[in-house]
């Protein structure tokens, strides 16, 4: 089981997303719900994996295909270096801190489910989600209005 995960130069995250395999069709869909959701960034930073370097090249041809814009679209830069990714491998660390005690997960299901409310929190935190803008409530008033 993998957790595809996306942040920005400020830290913030852009994206998340869980998957049972670490294949090419997921990797499309990770980068097609980022693209769909965020502006397009200049520039990529991914690990070693051809895997994840095929789906951007892929998914930002198909994006600047369908751009209906008249303006020409520069391609997404790629920098692949196992050690530029730090940023996204001390953000993740929130995650692995949750999970390792409970010794991973027993159904895709429930990892989609506790993953999910792991980056919520680890956003709230971050301040930046929609509901964490009063600075005054605490974390957990923050979540027993996002619960209510």
């Amino acid at each position: 089981m993998y957790l595809y995960r996306a942040i920005d130069s400020n830290g913030d995250t852009v994206e998340f997303w869980f998957s049972e395999q670490r294949n090419l069709p997921a990797a499309k869909r990770f980068l097609r719900k980022a693209l769909k959701r965020h502006s397009r960034p200049e520039r990529i930073v991914i690990d070693g994996s051809q895997t994840n370097r095929e789906a951007i090249l892929s998914c930002d041809t198909e994006s600047r295909l369908q751009d209906r814009s008249r303006r020409r679209l520069k391609p997404i830069g790629i920098r692949q270096s196992q050690y530029l990714n730090n940023r996204i491998e001390q953000d993740h660390r929130a995650v692995k801190r949750r999970v390792r005690p409970m010794l991973g997960f027993k159904s895709a299901n429930t990892a989609r489910a506790i993953l999910g409310g792991i980056e919520m929190i680890h956003m709230m935190r971050k301040q930046q989600a929609k509901y964490a803008c009063r600075q005054q409530l605490s974390l957990a008033e923050q979540f027993h209005l996002l619960a209510a």
